[in-house]
This record gives C-alpha cells, sequence and structure tokens, in this order.
C-alpha cells in the first residue's frame, strides 16, 4: 500500500509490519548482534556520502544513505520493543534530555564564550552522566573498542592527558618514533615477528600522538593519502 507521501510514524509502522509474524523472514531473523555490520556499514556510506556531495554538490547519495541510518536506528528500536526493553519514544525522549542537558549554554544560565567552553562544559556533564554506570570501569575504558583504531588511540591519548598525566611533547615523540623505527630495523633482521608488530603499534602510537598534538584527524591523514594513491592507478 504504497502512499505519496510518508511520515515517521508511518516508517515506524513499516518496520513493525516487517518484523510481524507476517512480515518479511529476513527482519524477522534480525537482532542487535546480527545487525551490528549493518550500522558500521552504513554509518561509513553516510561518511562517503559526504564526500560525494563535497565533490559533486549532489546531496542524493547522503540523503539516501541518512535514511539507511534511520533504518538501523528504527529497526534496533523495534527489536527493542520486541523485548521489552524501550521503544523508540524512549530514545527520543533520551536524547532530546541529554541535548538539552549538554546544552546549559543555550537552555540554561551557563556562559560560553566559544567552542572550547563548549566543550569543556559537555565533557564535565559526560563525565557526572557516566557516574554509577556499571559498564564503564574507567574513564579511557568509556572510549569504545569498536572506533577505528587510529580514532581510538588519539581518543584514549587526549583523554589520559586530560585526565591522568602529560603525555609526551611533539620532541619527546619524535624521538620516540626514531627509536622505533631504529628497533624495527633490527627486528626485521633478526627475524622477530612478534617484536616487529610490537614494533609497528608503538610508531602508530607515536603518529597519533603527533596528530593529536597538531590536531589532524590521523583517520581521515590515512584516507586521503590512500585516495592520493590510487589515484595514481586511474
Amino acid at each position: 500500500m504504497e502512499k505519496k507521501t510518508y511520515t515517521m510514524d508511518d516508517f515506524v509502522a513499516i518496520i513493525a509490519k516487517l518484523r510481524s509474524e507476517n512480515g518479511c523472514p529476513w527482519d524477522k531473523e534480525q537482532t542487535h548482534e546480527s545487525l551490528k555490520p549493518c550500522m558500521r556499514e552504513e554509518a561509513a556510506e553516510v561518511v562517503a556520502a559526504i564526500r560525494i556531495l563535497d565533490k559533486t554538490g549532489n546531496p542524493e547519495n547522503l540523503r539516501e544513505e541518512l535514511g539507511d541510518v534511520l533504518l538501523q536506528v528504527v529497526m534496533h528500536s523495534q527489536i527493542a520493543k520486541e523485548e521489552g526493553l524501550f521503544t523508540l519514544e524512549d530514545v527520543i525522549q533520551e536524547v532530546s534530555e541529554k541535548m538539552v542537558r549538554r546544552h546549559p549554554h543555550v537552555f540554561g544560565n551557563v556562559q560560553a564564550e566559544d567552542s572550547s567552553q563548549v566543550l569543556k562544559n559537555w565533557e564535565e556533564i559526560k563525565k557526572e552522566e557516566k557516574q554509577g554506570k556499571e559498564w564503564v570501569k574507567t574513564p579511557l575504558r568509556d572510549i569504545p573498542l569498536e572506533l577505528p583504531a587510529l580514532v581510538r588511540a588519539v581518543k584514549t591519548i587526549k583523554k589520559a592527558d586530560r585526565l591522568y598525566e602529560k603525555q609526551p611533547d611533539m620532541k619527546e615523540t619524535l624521538g620516540s618514533i626514531k627509536e622505533r623505527i631504529e628497533a624495527l630495523e633490527k627486528n626485521l633482521q633478526q627475524e622477530k615477528e612478534p617484536s616487529v608488530e610490537q614494533n609497528i603499534g608503538e610508531i602508530l602510537w607515536d603518529i597519533s600522538n603527533i596528530s593529536r598534538l597538531l590536531s589532524v584527524d590521523a583517520e581521515q591523514a590515512l584516507i586521503d593519502k590512500t585516495e592520493d594513491f590510487l589515484g595514481k592507478y586511474e
């Protein structure tokens, strides 16, 4: 029963129908766990669509991919509703409360002169929210394991620098990279595979710290370099 115009309520009803007894066999089989790869892929495709928009000015792909992410949100919410955990309305309520709570300079009386003050306030409020959450063992463990490795490394170093102790500065880090490369060369000569893997991890960690110090998006820098390389063969 196609309609000319669909609303959010219509979309939620469509997903509920797909999950119903007489719905789609594939959709009925899905769980939070089985949909994890879908969410990863759809999020990546949104980022790709933003790149396409930037290059072409055409918003069609971004509109489509945002719809696919919304599909994932509604699907997970529908599964949770069936499990008696929460509903889409609960999701919307919680994120709305979070946005109001984390923007006291807009919805309250707190002053924020610039974006750096906004981020500082955001982190303080977020820290208070996380207290007592059983899944948050330490502030550093709150950084998801599922993030891309470079993103996670930079976030971890930033947080450790802010909450625990100052991390190495640029001079120390550059010196460390030289030492790591020398160690890598020695281990390659001696064919020490576990040590070589460790050396590479340490070099990448130092590169992540340099990215933090220079406020460079390490993940994007590597993506751009890979694209430059691919361009040579097109």
